[in-house]
């Protein structure tokens, strides 16, 4: 039976909490075609999963994973852009 890609997202958070410490960058250039928008919701599932079961150092490692891919694929506003309907109040 194929993997859905769900269970490709969960494997490749289970090979980034596994890696080296400095190897995590590697391990996700090795898995660009899931680098989306669906992986940081995964990411984000599993680190409130951590979070709630006192994991608090897998879950800050998750978010922060998921904050720089953000950043990297677009999708994270940056703090230093007036959003508009700060300027419309």
């Amino acid at each position: 039976m194929a993997a859905t890609r769900e269970d490709l997202y969960y494997n490749l958070i289970d090979e980034l909490m596994k890696c080296p410490n400095g190897q995590e960058p590697e391990v996700l250039s090795n898995h660009e075609d899931l680098l989306d928008e669906g992986f940081i919701k995964v990411l984000m599932k599993v680190a409130t999963m951590m979070a709630h079961e006192n994991n608090q150092d897998g879950a800050k490692f998750l978010i922060h994973v998921a904050r720089e891919l953000s950043k990297a694929l677009g999708l994270y506003p940056e703090a230093s852009k007036p959003s508009p309907t700060a300027s419309e109040s």
